[in-house]
């Protein structure tokens, strides 16, 4: 199967999806954050950088749930980056440690 190359718009949405989950996780460790997910760390370090700009919806979804997010916020950040207000849907990373 052939994949067609992503448009400019595409790999920017990425870029922005990736900053609003770096900005959220806060201090909290990438690792600590990818293994709460469920995913690699190198799955999500490539998300945060933007290597990976159109990551699968459940990927986004666990990690948008272990931060804390609501992923109608993530959604209006990463689609409207100039808007007035932009940064402010998602909350600094004040989620508490999920335990299993």
């Amino acid at each position: 199967m052939v994949r067609l190359p992503l448009t400019p718009a595409e790999v920017q949405r990425g870029q922005r999806l990736g900053a609003v989950l770096r900005r959220a996780r806060g201090e909290r460790s990438m690792l600590e954050t990818a293994l709460d997910a469920r995913v690699s760390p190198e799955t999500l370090r490539k998300i945060e950088t933007g290597r990976v700009a159109t990551p699968s919806f459940p990927t986004i979804a666990a990690i948008a749930d272990v931060l804390g997010l609501s992923l109608d916020a993530v959604w209006a950040e990463v689609r409207a980056p100039d808007r007035e207000g932009a940064g402010a849907l998602v909350p600094p990373h004040s989620a508490p440690r999920r335990t299993a």
